[in-house]
């Protein structure tokens, strides 16, 4: 019940600022990774696209009128043990429910979930888990993740490619959120045309290869910052 009224008050904040926010959105929960996969075997699918840094982030998903997550007790074991960690999991619930407000205003976007619709997905992951992140509140909590990303693996794409979607999508929306405000932010996750680089270039009234640079030391900023702490 203590989770339903705050996805309730969280549903509340995204409705001053999306046209629409699902009502009757049914949360449910699971002990194990294994249960919350049976039910949504596009999970694993997408957890296995992803780099190894952020597939512990996968703690839900989400498909019409509802949202699957694991309880509290299995985020606290699948956290990496910083704090930081733990933080980002324990607002998948968040993350879930706006996947969900992101499809209801932007119907090139699941829910539902189909072989097309999730081919639709992984095209526009970094859209799609960047705006679950951003408006979940995980950005600045996914840091130590990102830096060990960086770390690990080739120089990333832009916009992040699916491998990249879950750590790096939300940079793109606190970049935007930086240089144009959260309503542009709000355009960018409700309207899906033509390319990746295209829908950039439109959200930031700039040119692509321009964002690039920016976004490129912002990373570099966000990751030799301090580390973030959950509040």
């Amino acid at each position: 019940m203590a989770l339903l009224g705050r996805l309730e008050g969280f549903r509340e904040e995204l409705s001053e600022v999306f046209e629409t926010t699902p009502g009757d959105v049914s949360a449910v929960m699971h002990s194990h990774d294994w249960q919350l996969a049976l039910a949504h075997p596009w999970l694993p699918l997408a957890r296995r696209v992803a780099a190894p840094a952020s597939r512990r982030y996968f703690a839900g998903w989400f498909s019409s009128g509802e949202i699957h997550v694991l309880a509290p007790s299995a985020l606290e074991r699948r956290a990496s043990g910083l704090p930081e960690s733990a933080a980002a999991l324990e607002l998948s619930p968040f993350h879930e429910y706006a996947h969900l407000v992101v499809g209801a205003n932007n119907p090139g976007l699941p829910p539902p979930f189909g072989p097309r619709s999730f081919a639709r997905y992984l095209r526009w992951a970094w859209l799609c888990e960047g705006a679950a992140t951003h408006f979940a509140g995980q950005t600045r909590l996914l840091r130590p993740a990102i830096l060990r990303r960086l770390r690990e693996g080739p120089r990333p794409g832009f916009p992040p490619t699916p491998r990249d979607a879950q750590l790096l999508g939300g940079t793109v929306f606190a970049l935007l959120e930086d240089r144009r405000g959260p309503e542009a932010c709000v355009q960018l996750a409700c309207r899906l045309d033509g390319d990746g680089r295209s829908a950039i270039e439109r959200a930031f009234d700039s040119p692509a290869m321009e964002i690039e640079g920016e976004w490129r030391a912002y990373l570099g900023a966000f990751t030799s910052a301090p580390p973030a702490r959950p509040s």
